[in-house]
């Protein structure tokens, strides 16, 4: 199966439709975003919402690339990166991790962050192979109730 990449442009259908079926795969605590919420972060000029499609055109797969200037650095974060269980196996983590990269080094990154659970153990292994290096860091995060 081959599999292609694009940069998502507009909000349709088809697009909640898929992250209706992938966001589950990823999170069972958050729930898939809305339609107004997916326009919010695909027009938000320093996201870009990657998707891999398969042979036939159905998503199969889906990461958003956030960037963001701090005073220190042009940063870039990779976020819910999901490929459907459904064709596991077929390269599409590594693809949409792959455009990602790209992307952020053409918006000047010059790092590339992001951070997957242990349990992930594929995932883990295509970031690796991607040259990713688990940082010494301690993470923190406060939740508003």
């Amino acid at each position: 199966m081959a599999i292609t990449i694009e940069a998502v442009t507009a909000v349709d259908d088809e697009l909640v439709a898929a992250f209706e079926r992938l966001i589950p795969q990823l999170s069972s605590s958050n729930p898939p975003p809305s339609r107004e919420a997916l326009e919010e972060i695909v027009g938000d000029p320093g996201n870009v919402v990657f998707v891999a499609r398969d042979d036939s055109g159905t998503i199969v797969g889906t990461l958003t690339l956030a960037t963001f200037r701090i005073p220190t650095a042009m940063r870039a974060w990779i976020e819910d990166v999901v490929a459907d269980s459904a064709a596991a196996g077929q390269g599409i983590g590594k693809a949409l991790s792959t455009a990602a990269l790209e992307e952020a080094r053409r918006r000047g990154a010059k790092t590339v962050e992001l951070t997957s659970r242990p349990s992930r153990e594929a995932a883990n292994h295509i970031y690796k192979s991607l040259g990713f290096e688990l940082r010494d860091t301690n993470v923190y995060r406060f939740t508003f109730d």
